[in-house]
């Protein structure tokens, strides 16, 4: 496709006391933004937890996965199709991957770098020699390296991408052919106002204490903080459908992106504070000139009011989405908005204005895909 078209998504979240993205010290990560410190969940947090949401509502097949262990996982599905036996499966998909020039790991059988990529890919690589893989594993080095040299394994890897990699991206540096430009980009996520870190100091008793015995059996603290935060991605839909080959495959991959970015969190601590919550406030923007991010309506940390920090918050942005448009002459071409605040108040009418009509979430979705399928039609 030739027309860029770029969906932007804002989210407004009210997260609980929770520690959902750790620095190297332990603590809920922070950031300084206007002034003060915020709190801060990076994109990588935020990306992973929307690809893990992926594969929870996804065909196995359609999966991917990011590890050091490629070798090992070809491996495993030379010999679960072809019968080889364990050495001669890992010897031959060794073999298979060599003239990519895969720079190896520390560990014996590991890459130097994390690989991301599809099973399906790997399955597509396993099919060039599923008939005669037997044969194969007679060879000796030489010969093996030989016969598997001119088989078309690298093109297996540059095609047929999962929606996890055609979103993200990958990059390997030292083979940029295996590249893909990312058609995601996703924000570290803010909170709209000023935090302070707290700590939790807790105790766990033993219960098989001794009644003259006292104190607990372990004693600990844990950094956290709570916090409405603002989030904030962009798809370049030209580029998904450049990476996936496929348009409708595209229009796919947007929606499930939305659907999965909106509903998903990370998991740190997440058994200590059962933190999962869902957004006040969902909106999308569909932009043909550049995507822009409205982190700026919080440039000043809101501070609380009778309206709460989160209602306070989604004004503010409905405030700043209808200034930048104003103000540098760039309406989008569709804009659409879900959010929790009372029909009828005053929050929702500023909301109207701006994003237009309070819409339920499967509807924002539906007509999200129905402008992008519109616009296509248009587009020629």
């Amino acid at each position: 496709m030739d027309k860029r078209l770029f969906i932007d998504v804002h989210i407004v979240q009210t997260v609980p006391p929770a520690n959902l993205n750790r620095d190297d010290q332990g603590n809920p990560k922070e950031a300084y933004f206007g002034g003060v410190r915020r709190a801060r969940v990076s994109s990588q947090a935020w990306k992973r937890a929307t690809r893990t949401a992926f594969a929870q509502h996804a065909p196995e097949h359609d999966h991917a996965t990011r590890t050091k262990r490629i070798v090992a996982e070809l491996a495993k599905r030379l010999i679960s199709r072809t019968g080889l036996e364990a050495g001669q499966g890992a010897r031959l998909a060794a073999k298979l991957l060599e003239p990519l020039g895969i720079k190896e790991g520390k560990k014996a059988g590991d890459t130097a770098y994390l690989l991301f990529f599809g099973y399906r890919q790997l399955e597509d690589i396993v099919d060039l020699v599923a008939g005669r893989a037997a044969d194969l594993a007679a060879l000796d080095d030489e010969q093996l390296a030989a016969a598997v040299k001119e088989l078309p394994v690298a093109q297996k890897l540059q095609s047929g991408h999962p929606m996890d990699v055609a979103l993200f991206g990958r990059m390997v540096a030292d083979i940029p052919s295996l590249n893909v430009d990312a058609a995601a980009q996703v924000a570290h996520a803010l909170s709209t106002h000023a935090v302070e870190l707290e700590f939790d100091y807790y105790t766990a008793v033993d219960d098989e204490n001794l009644k003259e015995e006292t104190g607990a059996g372990m004693i600990g603290t844990i950094g956290f903080n709570s916090a409405t935060l603002y989030r904030y991605a962009t798809i370049g839909l030209h580029q998904l459908a450049a990476n996936l080959g496929d348009t409708d495959a595209a229009l796919d991959a947007v929606e499930a992106f939305v659907q999965h970015f909106a509903r998903s969190i990370p998991s740190g601590h997440q058994n200590s504070f059962a933190h999962r919550t869902l957004p006040s406030l969902v909106a999308v923007v569909v932009r043909d000139d550049q995507p822009v991010n409205l982190v700026s309506a919080y440039e000043r940390p809101v501070i609380a009011g009778e309206e709460g920090i989160a209602e306070a918050s989604a004004v503010l942005l409905a405030a700043e989405y209808e200034r930048a448009v104003r103000q540098w002459g760039d309406a989008p071409v569709h804009a659409a908005v879900c959010h929790t605040y009372a029909p009828g108040s005053d929050t929702a009418a500023k909301l109207g204005s701006a994003f237009g009509e309070q819409q339920t979430f499967p509807e924002l979705a539906a007509g999200l895909r129905g402008t992008l399928v519109d616009l296509l039609k248009q587009a020629g």
